[in-house]
């Protein structure tokens, strides 16, 4: 995930719903970062569970992706992994960019 730029294209009945979605994923990496922090595996991979459901069903299928590495790293607690998913998540999330079709 080293692009300049993540364009994602979602619904327009459903774009109303994005602002409120995004913020939402924002306040998720904090909880990632707070997990990491503490060492609270359980808590990351439950996250990483919730990113793999939420993700597809808005159309942002790097937010599955990441979730499911994120779910099954936490379950073998490597922490290394963790940090650099965690950091791909905070990129993603700085640079996408959301169109309606």
């Amino acid at each position: 995930m080293n692009n300049d730029h993540y364009k994602v294209a979602v619904a327009r009945d459903i774009a109303d719903l994005i602002p409120r979605y995004m913020s939402n994923r924002h306040k998720e990496l904090e909880a990632l970062r707070e997990g990491l922090a503490t060492g609270d595996f359980e808590q990351l991979r439950q996250l990483g569970h919730r990113m793999q459901g939420c993700g597809g069903a808005f159309g942002f299928s790097d937010i599955t992706t990441l979730g499911e590495e994120i779910a099954n790293s936490a379950r073998g607690a490597d922490s290394s992994r963790l940090a650099a998913l965690i950091g791909s998540y905070r990129e993603y999330l700085a640079k996408i960019h959301v169109v309606c079709e």
